[in-house]
């Protein structure tokens, strides 16, 4: 396998290949094909679900001179040159890093040059929530009165930080976490074109784990295959720190017996197995809140699809004697017992609270 890591290496190269986000790609592709290029967008969401990706293709596409216009050919010289990053007319700006106004202006000053090549010199700013104030009243300048051949694109994961004066001079596009079932399928397709074969549970979990951001499940895989080059279920959980499903699952039929010497039993047994604790909870939060939806809507297993296992589907129809409202109380202690958990020197503290509150819910 090469050394290069998986999310660079299958970095999408064109609208059709990106996971997810479909609304946005909706409204670009539309807007490209009218040509109604705006001259500010501001993309907000989690981290690693597309942002950067699609800022580099929306500043390919609207410079491509062969392709489609709601679609860049990736063959032409100024293609190459934006795939390769060596472009002189995109420029990416951390501003975690570069946050000053010294930078800011040295950016106005610069925007006033007209591209070397493209049509469109496109300024790409990331984690722009991190511009000091300074730094944003001379952005906003800038967004105020731009040239007519540069584009800017902010990029953050904390929009609330963003001054309404900058958002209201923008596009923004708000971008989702990934669902699980859209994470395993791209998840697959690396797989696939590794030509290694991959247990499809091993591949959930990786899915579950990730959390919504697709560059962390691509991450978390390049990290498997480091040391296998076949990915099985053990593997995963070995190096992510993962409970096994019989403990998560066992942890849960147990709080709904409010059996207490069996509940603190599993919890010392996984957490010495070297689980990640906050991993642990959330997908106790996980099964819980699954079975609280079953209960309440038998089509709810139809409805997840496969985001459940065939393991899981099995436990949640064989554990319905508990009331929609006991479900809840138990989803409510468990969602105190996760976010506590980042709080306390002894992550598995809150768990062992946990069940002493269940007793009395």
């Amino acid at each position: 396998m090469s050394e290069q890591v998986l999310y660079r290496k299958y970095r999408p190269k064109s609208f059709s290949e990106i996971a997810g986000q479909e609304h946005i790609m909706r409204v670009l592709q539309n807007a490209l094909k009218l040509g109604r290029i705006a001259h500010a967008y501001l993309f907000a969401g989690p981290r690693g679900t597309g942002k950067t990706t699609i800022a580099r293709l929306l500043a390919k596409s609207v410079n491509c001179p062969e392709g489609k216009p709601d679609e860049p050919c990736n063959k032409c010289e100024i293609c190459m040159e934006f795939s390769s990053g060596h472009a002189l007319d995109l420029v990416e700006i951390d501003a975690a890093s570069s946050r000053g106004i010294d930078e800011i202006r040295e950016l106005r000053e610069a925007v006033r040059l007209m591209p070397a090549r493209a049509k469109y010199k496109v300024y790409i700013i990331d984690e722009v929530h991190m511009l000091t104030k300074e730094a944003f009243n001379a952005l906003l300048k800038t967004l105020e009165e731009p040239p007519a051949h540069a584009i800017f694109i902010l990029a953050t994961t904390e929009l609330e930080k963003v001054p309404e004066t900058i958002i209201s001079r923008c596009q923004t596009f708000e971008f989702k976490k990934l669902s699980v079932p859209v994470i395993i399928k791209r998840l697959e397709g690396i797989v696939s074109a590794e030509h290694i074969k991959a247990d499809a549970e091993a591949l959930r979990l990786v899915a579950l784990f990730a959390d919504g951001g697709l560059r962390d499940a691509e991450s978390m895989l390049g990290q498997v295959l480091a040391s296998s080059d076949k990915i099985t279920l053990e593997d995963v959980r070995m190096i992510l720190g993962a409970p096994d499903s019989e403990a998560v699952e066992g942890l849960v039929a147990a709080l709904l017996k409010k059996d207490t010497s069996r509940a603190l039993e599993l919890i010392d047994q996984t957490i010495d197995q070297g689980t990640d604790p906050q991993f642990f909870a959330k997908l106790l939060v996980r099964l819980t809140r699954h079975l609280y939806l079953f209960k309440l809507n038998p089509r709810h297993i139809e409805l997840a699809g496969s985001e459940l296992s065939p393991e899981e589907v099995s436990f949640i129809k064989a554990h319905q004697e508990a009331s929609p409202e006991e479900l809840q109380k138990l989803l409510k202690i468990l969602i105190d017992a996760y976010w506590n958990s980042f709080r306390t020197v002894f992550p598995q503290l809150p768990l062992e609270l946990a069940v002493a509150e269940c007793l009395k819910a």
